[in-house]
């Protein structure tokens, strides 16, 4: 995987060829437009992320912002993680119909959807994905998770 150090979103779009900035800034487009209220868009993880702020909820496992969305471009492909499609097995499930009906072929992993091109994937699903989970519901569920 690779990791950009730029510490603003601005930077690492700018450290990006234009083809791919293009791929990732219409992907960011989808997010924020989909985004509910209450997460906050910033580079962490090397990626730009869209995370709950720690001032809404510090006390994660880790020290850090729990992760709701990303997008990241790799060497030969781009990365979106969406993980509430790991917490929400109707989620993922939804996710597969709209690629089995589109006959593209998903790579994925638990949260993660690899994609080389962006008709390869589903926007309105991501859109709607994205949508779905306020972060009232998000934070309700990490800590289901955590209590088990």
């Amino acid at each position: 995987m690779v990791s950009s150090q730029a510490k603003t979103i601005e930077e690492y779009l700018s450290e990006l060829p234009a083809d791919r900035r293009a791929i990732v800034m219409k992907v960011k487009s989808v997010i924020l437009e989909a985004l509910p209220e209450g997460y906050e868009e910033v580079m962490n993880w090397g990626m730009i992320a869209y995370q709950v702020p720690l001032e809404r909820y510090p006390k994660t496992y880790n020290g850090q912002p729990l992760l709701y969305a990303g997008i990241a471009a790799q060497k030969g492909y781009y990365s979106l993680y969406l993980t509430n499609i790991f917490q929400d097995a109707k989620l993922g499930a939804k996710l597969r119909a709209a690629y089995k009906l589109s006959r593209k072929n998903l790579d994925m992993g638990k949260s993660c959807i690899r994609f080389m091109r962006i008709e390869n994937l589903p926007l309105e699903v991501i859109g709607e994905i994205v949508a779905s989970v306020s972060v009232e519901k998000f934070l309700e569920t990490y800590e289901k998770a955590r209590d088990r």
